[in-house]
């Protein structure tokens, strides 16, 4: 098997690091009081979603950091299909693929039941730590950061 070269554009901690640090402390105020699993599977999925290999890499590695199983992690872009997650982490999850997928709007439906999972200060934690993950994920994949660099 013969690994394909992908070239990174931009490092842009290097480049922007004001830019850098601001999305740094967003990130670290986003996961406070949210579960760390439950912080590494919302950033797992929106990676997943987004395609950013870095990210997948990197969150996948902090999840098993964090107790998380390999059955979990493997499972995790069909996680409606499975039964290994809870209702608060299914709530969390759908909210992720909404907020990821934007253009496809954030329904009632899975906002209340976000809401009925989340407190609201756990919903507003969760809410900024999905769109500081989908801040990352655009970063990385555009600058094509790879995995096993910085």
């Amino acid at each position: 098997m013969t690994n394909v070269a992908i070239a990174e554009r931009m490092n842009l901690s290097r480049v922007a690091p004001k830019i850098f640090k601001a999305v740094l402390a967003l990130d670290a105020a986003a996961r406070e009081g949210l579960n760390p699993v439950l912080v590494e599977l919302v950033q797992i999925r929106a990676s997943q979603i987004n395609q950013c290999a870095y990210c997948i890499d990197y969150h996948t590695g902090d999840a098993r950091r964090a107790g998380e199983s390999e059955a979990r992690i493997y499972q995790l872009s069909a996680w409606r299909e499975s039964s290994l997650y809870t209702a608060k982490e299914r709530a969390a999850l759908a909210l992720t693929e909404a907020v990821t997928l934007l253009p496809h709007g954030v329904g009632d439906e899975v906002y209340d039941e976000a809401a009925r999972q989340f407190d609201d200060k756990e919903l507003a934690q969760l809410i900024a730590l999905i769109f500081t993950v989908n801040a990352w994920n655009r970063m990385n994949v555009t600058t094509r950061k790879t995995p096993g660099t910085e």
